[in-house]
């Protein structure tokens, strides 16, 4: 009898813990769902894969508003919330009444809510009882339903229905039999994962090529898959293509794309603007690490520069029409509208034969344009020729346009006209443009009329050299001063005087004078390898002199009519200005027709390098932000106050902003600079110079600059920096703002801290953050007596003191007209207005 109770004692306990483990199971991180074990969003329940990486269940977008419940796959053991599938992308839950389960019905995998509502379904034809059904969440983060009759395969699997995530084992691609086309999907925004308005895949041209579509519109193109690597994409061998990635292709239009990994902590995803990003999770820094990127440069998107013409990102303007081509539409090109792209100079030999307006024809055959380093063009057949052949097929095929031949591939012909070409400074394809005969006859000829001459001046310098030599050769060697340089001198010294007592002036002429062979030397005769930038007035390049000190190089460009007032305006500026946070000019060089300027080299560029691309962002932590705003106020307080000439910058902005090794800010490029007498506090001009977006509006709009013009200069730089976007940034989710407009939509709704880049975001920063945003705005008020003077912004940013003044409505300057205007800086780095000097503009 003591037994029997003890025998259902242990039974009823056994029943216990059998029910206790049931009930608890997918708390515990059960990964799969059964019939009998649904999911439910209001008891918190979720899959865990037997790895731990990947988890499944009803989640809430980070920062979204609605609250609005999905279902999908994301990454479990890392701080940053990132999904990679959602199921009901479109049907969202608005409570926590969703369930995640086995239909009875059909054996599906369903979620639904409410009244037994079906949102979201596997939708396949389950040939198995219900009760024997499950789905399973592997450690690869596939979602499978398997077909459980004798290891019968899998009936549905996530991985065959991808969103926006392209996951190692993964496979993308066409299926030429059942037309299916494997693609990722953007959400809509980084708060919303409905469906969004890009999608990428592999399109299943001649020769397989990746594409980003926008709205089915392309929008980037990779070039064509070789066998190796897509040739479209410069230098990408060891980044991307040494992970195991792989292209299957067959002469039925089926094509798959798959890599491997050996972590699963690594994916690429095509965000919400298009853009496809590596990542792979790094420890150390608790965030994504970002590998390649593309579309990288304006030049990466889809025909930027319309047909028959290149893009080179680091030209100015980026587009050039095809040697033997000019513009179709000269006036919309000279305005930067580069769509309509270039048409042909000449026929070619056999469209001259049957023009029968010309009357027949015939001349010479045609010939080839060589581009080297290219990004082929778009839509390539196949020619089964050999690479010596490959010509020979073009010149005998009246529409061929261009050909090109890759190891890989073989010959490629086009028969159409060439669209989407880009130069690239380091791996390409050699591109063979067809042109008539009489063009390649026309640059011969202009070269020997441009050589002629050169070669005769070079001869006649060569001889009036030797003779010289010959006539001196005894007399003892004297310095030599280069004649231009001597009045340029004494030019800078009557700009500088007044300003100070004699003895107190710099003597300029104690400042170096490079020669101009030592810095053609040190940056490979001006390589675009070494080139750093571009702006208004001409390159900068990085150079290292004999003795090792690396420097940069400011090259003023020979058809600025302003180089030269530049040039005598920075010198007279930096040689008499010493602090840590201004860069440090080193000397000049002043030779016949060239004018330069030798700067300290700061090894990390300039500050929006950094702080608006997507993949250096989370360098410039919040810290790091800071003590960059902090600094750049210190050295304009020194511009402003503390040095012995008092200076108004006139152009501070982000990219005028550089950073040493330790991201410590130097303001730059004082070409547009203004010193100001003891007892001046305004000046007025009637040629208004600057950086559209940056300038005051009592700048802007009269003319009338000071101290507070460059205070409203760097209110931008601060909501720059604090938001990480471009003052020109539009936010579609309010209306189009502009940055400033936003700011003060978020102060004004006591959501200031919102502002933040996601990227330096953290609780514990709210209250700081919140202070520079408010000081932020106080520096771009309307009114120029509104704003505070740098000396009290360094005291509202470097005290605990938060009393501070309510900020007014900032200026929102908007553009009226761009004529007879000038800019500091040409460059269209991401293609932003900051880059548009105006003579007038209108707030609101």
């Amino acid at each position: 009898m003591v037994v029997s109770v003890r025998i259902r004692r242990r039974f009823v306990l056994l029943l216990l813990v059998a029910f206790t483990c049931l009930s608890l199971r997918l708390c515990f991180g059960e990964d799969r769902i059964t019939f009998s074990t649904p999911i439910k969003d209001s008891d918190s329940e979720s899959l865990l894969c037997k790895s731990g990486i990947f988890r499944f269940g009803f989640f809430t977008p980070v920062n979204s508003t609605t609250k609005l419940r999905y279902v999908g796959i994301w990454y479990d053991k890392i701080p940053l919330q990132t999904v990679v599938w959602v199921a009901n992308k479109d049907t969202p839950i608005n409570d926590t009444s969703g369930v995640i389960s086995i239909s009875p019905d059909n054996g599906n995998l369903v979620i639904t809510a409410g009244r037994n509502r079906l949102l979201w379904s596997t939708n396949v034809t389950v040939p198995v009882a219900p009760n024997a059904t499950w789905v399973r969440l592997m450690d690869s983060g596939n979602l499978m339903l398997p077909d459980n009759r004798n290891n019968g395969g899998t009936l549905w699997e996530s991985f065959k229905h991808p969103y926006d995530s392209f996951m190692p084992r993964m496979t993308l691609g066409t299926n030429g039999t059942t037309k299916e086309n494997l693609r990722l999907t953007s959400w809509r925004s980084h708060d919303d994962p409905s469906t969004g308005n890009y999608t990428a895949g592999i399109a299943p041209f001649t020769f397989p090529e990746l594409l980003i579509w926008k709205n089915n519109d392309i929008s980037w193109r990779s070039g064509p898959w070789n066998g190796q690597v897509f040739i479209g994409l410069p230098n990408m061998d060891s980044l991307l293509f040494l992970d195991g990635f792989n292209l299957i292709s067959d002469s039925q239009g089926t094509i798959s794309m798959s890599y491997a990994n050996d972590s699963f902590m690594y994916h690429f995803n095509l965000d919400p603007e298009g853009a496809i990003y590596q990542k792979d999770w790094s420890t150390s820094m608790k965030d994504w690490r970002i590998g390649v990127r593309f579309p990288k440069t304006d030049c990466d998107a889809y025909a930027r520069c319309g047909q028959y013409a290149t893009c080179q990102a680091l030209e100015k303007p980026p587009c050039k029409c095809v040697k033997g081509f000019m513009p179709r539409n000269s006036t919309e090109w000279n305005r930067g509208n580069w769509s309509n792209g270039c048409e042909r100079r000449t026929l070619l030999r056999c469209q001259r034969q049957n023009n029968e307006s010309n009357g027949g024809g015939g001349g010479k055959e045609d010939g080839f344009v060589k581009m080297q380093k290219m990004k082929v063009p778009i839509s390539a057949e196949r020619s089964e020729t050999k690479e010596d052949v490959c010509p020979k097929v073009c010149l005998d095929n009246c529409s061929c346009t261009a050909y090109a031949y890759d190891q890989g591939i073989g010959c490629m012909i086009w028969s159409v006209s060439l669209v989407d070409m880009q130069s690239f400074l380091g791996s390409g394809t050699d591109l063979y443009i067809r042109v008539a005969h009489s063009e390649l006859k026309t640059h011969s000829n202009r070269a020997i009329m441009i050589a002629a001459p050169v070669i005769g001046v070079v001869l006649i310098a060569a001889v009036c050299v030797l003779l010289a030599c010959r006539r001196f050769r005894k007399r003892p060697a004297a310095p030599v001063k280069d004649r231009s340089a001597e009045i340029l001198f004494k030019r800078m010294e009557e700009l500088t005087s007044g300003n100070e007592s004699a003895s107190n002036q710099v003597k300029l002429k104690d400042l170096p004078l490079f020669e101009f062979q030592v810095l053609a030397t040190s940056t490979d005769n001006f390589s675009l390898r070494n080139k750093l930038g571009q702006g208004g007035f001409g390159p900068v390049y990085k150079g290292q002199l004999p003795e090792g000190q690396e420097i940069a190089v400011k090259r003023l460009s020979r058809k600025s009519g302003q180089g030269l007032e530049e040039l005598m305006n920075e010198v007279v500026v930096i040689s008499k200005l010493q602090h840590r946070n201004l860069v440090r000019l080193l000397g000049c060089c002043i030779e016949g027709e060239e004018r330069l300027l030798v700067y300290e080299y700061m090894p990390k560029k300039s500050l929006d390098a950094y702080l608006f691309d997507p993949m250096k962002q989370h360098i410039l932590d919040w810290k790091t932000r800071f003590n960059i705003m902090e600094g750049i106020c210190r050295g304009l307080l020194y511009l402003h106050r503390d040095s012995r000439l008092k200076i108004i910058h006139r152009d501070l902005k982000a990219s005028n902003i550089l950073l040493d090794e330790n991201l410590n800010p130097k303001i730059s490029d004082f070409g547009l600079a203004r010193v100001f007498q003891g007892n001046e506090d305004e000046a007025n001009t009637r040629r208004v110079v600057g950086t559209y977006g940056y300038m005051s509006p009592e700048y802007a709009m009269e003319g009338f600059f000071s101290e507070k013009s460059d205070v409203f200069s760097l209110g931008v730089i601060f909501l720059e920096i604090i938001s990480g976007r471009r003052n020109s940034s539009s936010f579609k989710e309010e209306k189009n703002l502009n940055l400033l407009a936003y700011a003060w939509k978020l102060w004004s709704d006591g959501e200031a801290a919102s502002l933040a880049d996601p990227v330096v975001f953290d609780k514990c920063f709210e209250k700081e953050i919140e202070k520079c945003v408010q000081i932020g705005l106080l520096c771009v008020q309307e009114f120029s007596n509104d704003r505070p003077n740098v000396s009290n912004v360094i005291w509202m940013l470097t005290t605990e003191n938060t009393n501070l003044a309510q900020p007014k409505q900032p200026a929102f300057i908007v553009r009226r007209g761009v004529s007879e205007a000038e800019s500091s800086d040409q460059s269209s780095q991401k293609a932003s207005i900051n880059d548009v000097s105006l003579t007038a503009v209108t707030g609101r």
